[in-house]
């Protein structure tokens, strides 16, 4: 009897996982950094390789940084978002071009439009990573101290912005400091 019981609780074991599993959302992976300074990086930029982009330039203001690629399905996807967003003089948005060749992430910029300030080529997806992204596109908003405050991982919905992103940034704004 107990070798059909032992079968069973492990199942019913695997079910529960699986149940709660089911339950959460890929979007909310919380992230170590939230609360913590962005990385210290020096990218070159896209556009202008002679020039870098660094944390530096993200102080004092807040920022959305934004990790994409030209060949990101859904970086296409959330790109019409950005450029409408790059309209309003108060959201700033840098890029971190993410493990792309030069060349097609300016064609992509050309093709689609450039919503970024200015965008770091990562090449070998090294400040990707020390962002802590997974995949592409992520979305993370800083502070005016380059606190890291929140995190957004796959293409900005409307819903998404108006909701949750909108309101952070509005009150980031508002903050001394």
């Amino acid at each position: 009897m107990a070798r059909f019981l032992i079968p069973l609780g492990i199942f019913f074991v695997l079910v529960g996982f699986l149940y709660v599993g089911l339950g959460l959302n890929p979007r909310e992976i919380p992230s170590p950094l939230i609360g913590k300074p962005a990385p210290e990086f020096s990218l070159p930029r896209v556009r202008e390789p002679g020039q870098q982009l660094a944390r530096s330039d993200l102080l004092g203001q807040v920022t959305l940084v934004n990790a994409w690629a030209s060949w990101c399905v859904s970086c296409r996807q959330e790109h019409h978002l950005l450029m409408q967003l790059a309209r309003d003089e108060h959201v700033r948005i840098y890029g971190i071009n993410y493990k792309d060749e030069r060349r097609d992430a300016l064609a992509y910029l050309q093709q689609l439009g450039d919503p970024y300030v200015a965008s770091g080529h990562d090449i070998r997806g090294r400040v990707g990573l020390d962002f802590g992204v997974i995949a592409t596109p992520e979305t993370f908003v800083v502070d005016k101290k380059g606190i890291i405050r929140y995190k957004h991982t796959g293409p900005i919905s409307p819903t998404a912005w108006r909701e949750t992103i909108a309101p952070l940034l509005k009150k980031l704004e508002a903050e001394q400091g």
